[in-house]
């Protein structure tokens, strides 16, 4: 529960960008509130790994906004990326939040049957 509550928080302030004591306040009430459906939290593995993966991609962010001003990107492709197999929800969102929060990439559908549909800019011309 502890771990639903911060992840909610988390991307509470995100998207308030707002620290003042009544936010948090509405942000722990709506963390704690809103209804968990599935209960699996996948392992502490995998968690590791998203961390990590969240220190990468980060700077990756900056560093791909400030390539895109100084060179824009022209060519588009959709691929398709593998799911993990026994991913949570909170798993298959933070991978699809990490996906879109570089400026080249976002997620643009999530199948059921395992896979990513991704957006991607990239240099050159279309071709």
């Amino acid at each position: 529960m502890i771990l639903h509550v911060t992840l909610r928080l988390t991307i509470w302030f995100l998207l308030t960008a707002d620290l003042s004591a009544a936010n948090i306040v509405m942000g722990v009430a709506i963390a704690v509130i809103l209804p968990r459906g599935y209960q699996s939290t996948g392992t502490f593995r995998e968690w590791i790994g998203i961390i990590k993966k969240i220190i990468v991609v980060i700077p990756q962010a900056y560093f791909e906004a400030l390539h895109m001003i100084l060179r824009p990107h022209t060519r588009e492709e959709v691929t398709m990326r593998r799911v993990k197999t026994g991913r949570s929800p909170a798993l298959i969102f933070l991978d699809i939040f990490l996906i879109t929060f570089t400026p080249k990439t976002i997620a643009l559908k999530y199948h059921k049957q395992g896979w990513y549909e991704v957006h991607r800019l990239g240099k050159g011309k279309q071709p």
